[in-house]
């Protein structure tokens, strides 16, 4: 039995399909489950029955990191922007009782499309290229021009000194999974706290895991779908998500990389760094970003501190794909020595 057939079993098809027949209208079983290979941090599942498919996410079994894995957090960001015009799937149904299916899970709307696992987008056309690129900061500029209050979620997180509470937050996480000494995070660390900006007061929603493979495009690459993969969002800085998602621009396209430093960007018809920024600005109305490489920074220590999670999780065997997660984690020294090259 595969790693993914295996994890698909552990769920109780029938003590599901009766659990959403009393719940979900409409709902019909009984149910067949696929494991989707994704979904490192939050296992994830295709669900098809009578009544058409359905994406069903839920925390994943054994001991896990506070405040790690907030199902509930995804499904209500998602619910709260349905309204919006920001693209998400429909949310169907949370269950937050562990005695169903042993973790908390939440139940969306299958989004038919496809999703680009290479930013560098090698099967699409130039045009198709642009299209995909403005999509992204289009709805990256619309979630950060929602007003939190008017969605339900004024109190999705705190307002104020973000920098400083992620800072302490993903070091406690990377304490806690750290499995070898590394003097570039060290660096990054030390440098992050000597250097925050002060507070400027912006606040938004943010994603905080804004990358393609994170979104689904209509089949022909001709609009934006569905953003996923909320699990990280919160209230925050804007421009963290911005920095997060540029990244992509000074990563290498090769092995377990997937970016866009080395990549013939104007010949792609894929905007260079500095214009998918600018393009960015002009969306949500401000002249500029004067804090840029301190986000940057920032940006390659969270995600090296949240690859070091998911590459302990493998370790232990908890991880939604553990081999895949084993070999992910030798990214985090690449992206804690390009997070100190920033600086």
């Amino acid at each position: 039995m595969t790693s993914l057939t295996h994890q698909a079993a552990q769920i109780d098809l029938a003590v599901l399909a009766r659990y959403l027949e009393a719940r979900l209208p409409g709902f019909k079983g009984p149910i067949t489950a696929e494991k989707t290979p994704t979904g490192q941090s939050n296992p994830t599942f295709l669900l098809s029955s009578p009544s058409g498919r359905y994406v069903l996410r839920k925390k994943p079994p054994g001991q896990l990191l506070k405040s790690a894995h907030a199902v509930d957090r995804e499904y209500r960001v998602m619910k709260g922007l349905e309204t919006t015009d920001v693209p998400v799937p429909r949310m169907l149904h949370l269950c937050e009782d562990d005695a169903v299916l042993g973790t908390a899970f939440f139940v969306m709307e299958y989004v038919d499309g496809t999703v680009f696992w290479d930013p560098a987008l090698p099967d699409l056309s130039k045009a198709q290229r642009t299209v995909v690129y403005d999509w992204e900061n289009k709805a990256l500029a619309a979630l950060h021009l929602v007003d939190p209050a008017e969605v339900g979620l004024a109190d999705f997180g705190k307002a104020g000194s973000y920098f400083a509470r992620q800072r302490d937050r993903w070091t406690k996480q990377y304490r806690a999974s750290e499995t070898e000494h590394l003097a570039d995070m060290e660096t990054l660390i030390s440098w992050l706290e000597a250097n925050e900006p002060p507070d400027d007061g912006r606040v938004s929603l943010v994603h905080g895991d804004y990358r393609i493979d994170n979104m689904i495009f209509a089949k022909d690459a001709s609009r934006l779908l569905a953003v996923i993969d909320w699990e990280l969002s919160t209230l925050g800085h804007p421009f963290s998500d911005l920095a997060y998602q540029c990244m992509q621009w000074r990563l290498p396209n090769r092995d377990a990389m997937r970016g866009l430093a080395d990549v013939d960007r104007p010949a792609l018809g894929i905007p260079t760094e500095e214009a998918y920024v600018a393009k960015y600005c002009e969306r949500v109305g401000i002249a500029g970003i004067p804090i840029w490489k301190f986000c940057l920074a920032f940006s390659f220590f969270r995600l090296a501190a949240i690859v070091q999670g998911v590459k302990k999780r493998g370790l232990e065997g908890n991880a939604s794909n553990p081999e895949k997660a084993r070999k992910s984690g030798e990214m985090v020294p690449i992206l804690a020595r390009m997070g100190a090259g920033v600086i």
